[in-house]
Parts: C-alpha cells; sequence; structure tokens
C-alpha cells in the first residue's frame, strides 16, 4: 500500500514494522492509548507519522520500557537498527538525529526476543483501555 507521510510524502508499505517512540513529556501513555485507538478506529486525529501506518494497518503488539532518560528513545532505535533494516528515512525522526524510527520486521519471534533482552516487556493496551476495544489483532497489516 501506498500512504501519504506528513512532509515525507508518499511512501510504500508492505510487511511488518517495529516503530520506537516516547511516551515522554505532557500525557505520557495517553500517547500510546491514542495510537492503539486510532489502530482500532476508534479515532481519527492524525499528529504523527505513525499515526498514517496505524490507520491502514493493523496493531500487532505494544512493548514498554518505563525510564526517565529523554534519551532512550534514539538508544532503542540505535539497537534496533543494527538488527532491522530501516523502513522509510525520517519516519518519527523529525525532531532528533535518528535516521528513522521506523524499521522492518522480518521475523517477529526474533524482534520480540531481543527487545525483551532490552528491558522492554510486552504490554496489553486493554489493560490500559476499556476491555473488548479490540486493539491488538494478529497478522500482517492490510496491503
Amino acid at each position: 500500500m501506498e500512504l501519504e507521510v506528513g512532509t515525507l510524502g508518499r511512501q510504500k508499505f508492505n510487511g511488518r514494522y517495529a516503530y520506537v517512540g516516547s511516551a515522554q513529556g505532557p500525557g505520557g501513555f495517553k500517547r500510546v492509548v491514542r495510537h492503539c485507538r486510532l489502530a482500532a478506529g476508534q479515532a481519527v486525529a492524525r499528529r504523527w507519522h505513525v499515526d498514517r501506518l496505524l490507520e491502514h494497518g493493523r496493531l500487532e503488539a505494544v512493548f514498554i520500557r518505563e525510564i526517565a532518560d529523554p534519551e532512550a528513545e534514539c538508544a532503542l532505535a540505535t539497537e534496533l537498527a543494527r538488527i532491522l533494516p530501516p523502513a522509510v528515512q525520517g519516519f518519527g525522526s523529525s525532531d532528533c538525529g535518528c535516521s528513522t524510527h521506523l524499521f522492518k520486521v522480518p521475523v517477529v519471534s526474533t524482534l520480540a526476543a531481543r527487545l525483551r533482552a532490552l528491558g522492554l516487556t510486552r504490554s496489553s493496551p486493554e489493560s490500559w483501555y476499556p476491555a473488548g476495544s479490540g486493539l491488538l489483532t494478529a497478522g500482517p497489516p492490510d496491503t
């Protein structure tokens, strides 16, 4: 599928992706819940690059790590760049020096294991948002 992604223009998406974001600052995890609601079709406002992808794909999992370090988002993106191919140059990284915060995921189980090794845990958005919302689904984004 092709999507318009803000100033990045039209981009092609096909397969699975990992996006690195932060819940730092005002709102914190409310931003993650907002992304989940958008993926579930329960919100329409698009503010960030990842919103375009969530609007047309399917959210499969959310991994979190609570940490006060504001540099943690970019450190995780740097770590993922060592093991995953970049997806779209500049995606989610317009406010930092990273080349991207969106990566292609060839093998999901390998990524999950690596994220756990980095101290992240799989979290269920249903624990932050009312049950029955259907926020987590299995399978690749619709193409």
